[in-house]
């Protein structure tokens, strides 16, 4: 089980906000959203938003961090990455 999160540097809503992934499935990434207190309503396509307030929780609960191209290249690499104009079946 290997879940990742990007450094919280995306802008939005006057937060920095992280991206929290798998890359094995979206149900371990949900598992463990929902155990770091992510609400299911922050999951967008095929990962969860994270504010930069919860980040330190995420990392201690075993969220591996990496740089935000290196989080995209894991969830392509395993075929979890849905582009923006596509929904997940």
């Amino acid at each position: 089980m290997t879940v990742y999160i990007d450094p919280p540097t995306w802008p939005g809503h006057g937060r920095m906000w992280s991206h929290l992934v798998s890359d094995v499935s979206y149900e371990e990434l949900h598992a463990f959203a929902a155990g770091i207190g992510c609400p299911p309503r922050a999951f967008e396509r095929d990962h969860y938003d994270v504010p930069s307030s919860r980040y330190a929780a995420a990392v201690a609960a075993g969220a591996v961090e990496v740089g935000s191209k290196e989080l995209v290249r894991r969830l392509t690499e395993a075929g979890l990455r849905v582009p923006k104009h596509r929904r997940p079946a």
